[in-house]
C-alpha cells in the first residue's frame, strides 16, 4: 500500500513538474517576443549615427485657369428707395449679361451692398444734415473661359457698371500641380543622395527624416479701374486683350537618409 502511495505521489510530482516547466517556457517565450518588439521599436526610434541630408527642388509650369474680377455700381441720390431700385436694376442687368456669356451661378457672388448717407455741415446752425445717399453694390465673378474676359469687361460699362477692379488669375486645383512638383523634388533628392553615397563608397539606408517647403505660385495681378456710363468720365474704352501668362509651382524638400 505504501509502495502504491509513493508511486502515485512520484507520478503526480512529475506531471506537475512538466506542467510548471512548460508554463515557464511559454512565459519566457512570450516575454522574449514582447521584449524583442520593444527593443526593436526603441532601436528604430534612435537616430542613426551615420546620415546624409540632401535638398532638392521640384518645379512645374502651370497656366492659370480662373480669372477673378469685381465690378461695382455706385449711385447717388436723395431718395434711398429710388436709389436702391435703380442701382439694383443696373447690377441685375450686368449679372444677367455675365451669365449669358457662360459664367455659372456658383461663380457669381455679391461681395458688398452698402447704403451710406451724405452729410453737409451748416455753419450757421453748426450742425450736420443729410443731403443724399450713396449706394455701392459690388459683385465678384470668376471667368473660366479666358476668351470672354475682354468682351465682358468691355460691355459692363454700357450696362451701368462704373467701377471694374481687381482682375487676378488663379489656379482652380493647385494641389494637383503641387503633388507633381513634390514628386519631382523627392526623385531629385534620392538621385542626389545615391550619387553622393556612391562617390563616398557607402550605401543608402532608410529615410530618417524629411520636410518640405514651397512658395506656391505667384498670382499675376492686373489692376483695372474703368468708369463707364453713369460715372464721372467718358465711356471706358475696350480693354486690351488679357494675357494671363504662366506660373511656376515650386516645392523644396530636404531628406535625411541613413548611410551604411
Amino acid at each position: 500500500m505504501l509502495k502504491n502511495l509513493f508511486s502515485f505521489n512520484s507520478d503526480s510530482v512529475k506531471v506537475w513538474f512538466w506542467v510548471f516547466l512548460n508554463g515557464t517556457l511559454v512565459a519566457v517565450i512570450l516575454f522574449g517576443i514582447v521584449a524583442g518588439k520593444a527593443l526593436y521599436r526603441y532601436g528604430a526610434s534612435l537616430l542613426p549615427s551615420r546620415t546624409i541630408s540632401v535638398s532638392a527642388e521640384g518645379k512645374t509650369i502651370v497656366s492659370p485657369d480662373i480669372a477673378s474680377v469685381s465690378f461695382t455700381v455706385v449711385s447717388q441720390g436723395a431718395d434711398p428707395e429710388k436709389l436702391a431700385v435703380e442701382n439694383t436694376e443696373k447690377m441685375n442687368a450686368a449679372i444677367e449679361y455675365v451669365k449669358s456669356e457662360g459664367v455659372a451661378d456658383k461663380d457669381i457672388k455679391t461681395a458688398n451692398y452698402d447704403l451710406s448717407p451724405l452729410y453737409e455741415y451748416d455753419e450757421k446752425r453748426r450742425t450736420s444734415f443729410i443731403t443724399g445717399y450713396t449706394l455701392t453694390q459690388t459683385v465678384f465673378v470668376k471667368i473660366r473661359d479666358f476668351t470672354k474676359i475682354g468682351k465682358v469687361l468691355g460691355k459692363l460699362p454700357d450696362l451701368g457698371i462704373n467701377q471694374i477692379s481687381s482682375l487676378t488669375f488663379d489656379i482652380d486645383n493647385p494641389d494637383v500641380y503641387l503633388n507633381e512638383a513634390r514628386a519631382l523634388a523627392f526623385e531629385k533628392a534620392r538621385a542626389k543622395a545615391k550619387t553622393m553615397a556612391k562617390q563616398n563608397r557607402t550605401r543608402l539606408g532608410r529615410v530618417v527624416t524629411f520636410s518640405e517647403g514651397y512658395g506656391g505660385y505667384p498670382r499675376p495681378y492686373l489692376a483695372m479701374s474703368a468708369l463707364g456710363k453713369g460715372g464721372a468720365m467718358e465711356d471706358a474704352a475696350m480693354p486690351p486683350q488679357i494675357e494671363p501668362g504662366s506660373q511656376e509651382v515650386t516645392v523644396n524638400v530636404t531628406v535625411t537618409y541613413e548611410i551604411r
